[in-house]
């Protein structure tokens, strides 16, 4: 896998692994919480047949580097401010999900000049409502995370995963856990993920309602990709992020979770290949 190191500022220095793959205008897929480049396999080739795709695992996530710094979501776009920079991209269309949402948000509202598209997969939208589950916040207290993460294992990571899917299949919640699984999971990387539980959550709500005046502004437009049966980012959450953004479309998935590009991976690539490269943006 590709590696590139950023220079200037705050993120001088910083390694980031990626997944390159195709040739036409640039897309970058960016991961959610505990995902990596990877996680998006299914979709990297079927988007790569029209475009030039990146998939790169965050800071703190994947093969990435994992240093002592923040994690709050402007952090993370400044990372991708960097990786854009560092691959001499002027523009380019992004897919978050999850977590990876709110980076691309984050980004597209400092950013927008830079930003061609942008597509939203099962993602949480700050300003929005979303409210992190009684488990982030337990988990995100500081010292009890410390000890539960330190207990933690492949099985109870598996098992954790399978919630969040619809009807799980148990070859993509092991590849999930098991891809790279040291490096995923040593201290370094347990103590990024803490890092990234708390600092977000300010983004999420000390920051809500500065978010919320910002996204309506945007006027990028945006495809809304969510489960109907999502546990993690409930779909009035979807439905909310539709009402307050200007120039958004959504997709509702039957029978799905919160991994749209997993569970529902032929419709879900065929809506990223139109709306990206492919029909007039939704407006």
């Amino acid at each position: 896998m590709p590696e590139l190191q950023l220079r200037g500022g705050e993120v001088d220095g910083l390694r980031l692994h990626y997944v390159v793959e195709g040739r036409g205008p640039a897309v970058i897929l960016v991961h959610g919480l505990g995902g990596f480049a990877e996680t998006w396999r299914h979709n990297i080739g079927p988007l790569a047949s029209r475009a030039t795709v990146f998939a790169l695992d965050l800071p703190g996530f994947g093969a990435s580097a994992k240093p002592r710094t923040r994690y709050r979501l402007a952090n993370f776009a400044g990372a991708l401010r960097g990786f854009m920079d560092g691959l001499g991209l002027a523009r380019a269309s992004l897919v978050g999900h999850s977590l990876g949402g709110a980076v691309c948000i984050t980004y597209s509202l400092t950013h927008p000049s830079r930003v061609e598209r942008l597509a939203l997969v099962g993602a949480v939208v700050p300003g929005c409502g979303y409210r992190p589950s009684w488990i982030y916040r337990l988990v995100a207290l500081r010292g009890l995370g410390e000890v539960l993460s330190c207990a933690g294992h492949a099985r109870l990571y598996k098992a954790a995963l399978a919630r969040c899917f619809h009807a799980p299949d148990r070859r993509e919640v092991d590849f999930f856990v098991d891809y790279e699984y040291a490096t995923r999971t040593d201290a370094t990387a347990r103590a990024a993920y803490l890092a990234t539980l708390r600092d977000v959550r300010i983004d999420l709500e000390a920051s809500a309602e500065d978010y919320r005046r910002a996204l309506t502004t945007l006027e990028l437009p945006v495809l809304l990709i969510h489960g109907r049966q999502d546990p993690v980012v409930p779909r009035a959450h979807c439905a909310e992020v539709a009402g307050v953004l200007r120039h958004a479309a959504v997709r509702w998935v039957d029978a799905c979770g919160h991994f749209p590009q997993i569970e529902h991976v032929e419709a879900v690539n065929g809506w990223l290949v139109d709306f990206l490269v492919g029909r007039r943006a939704p407006r």
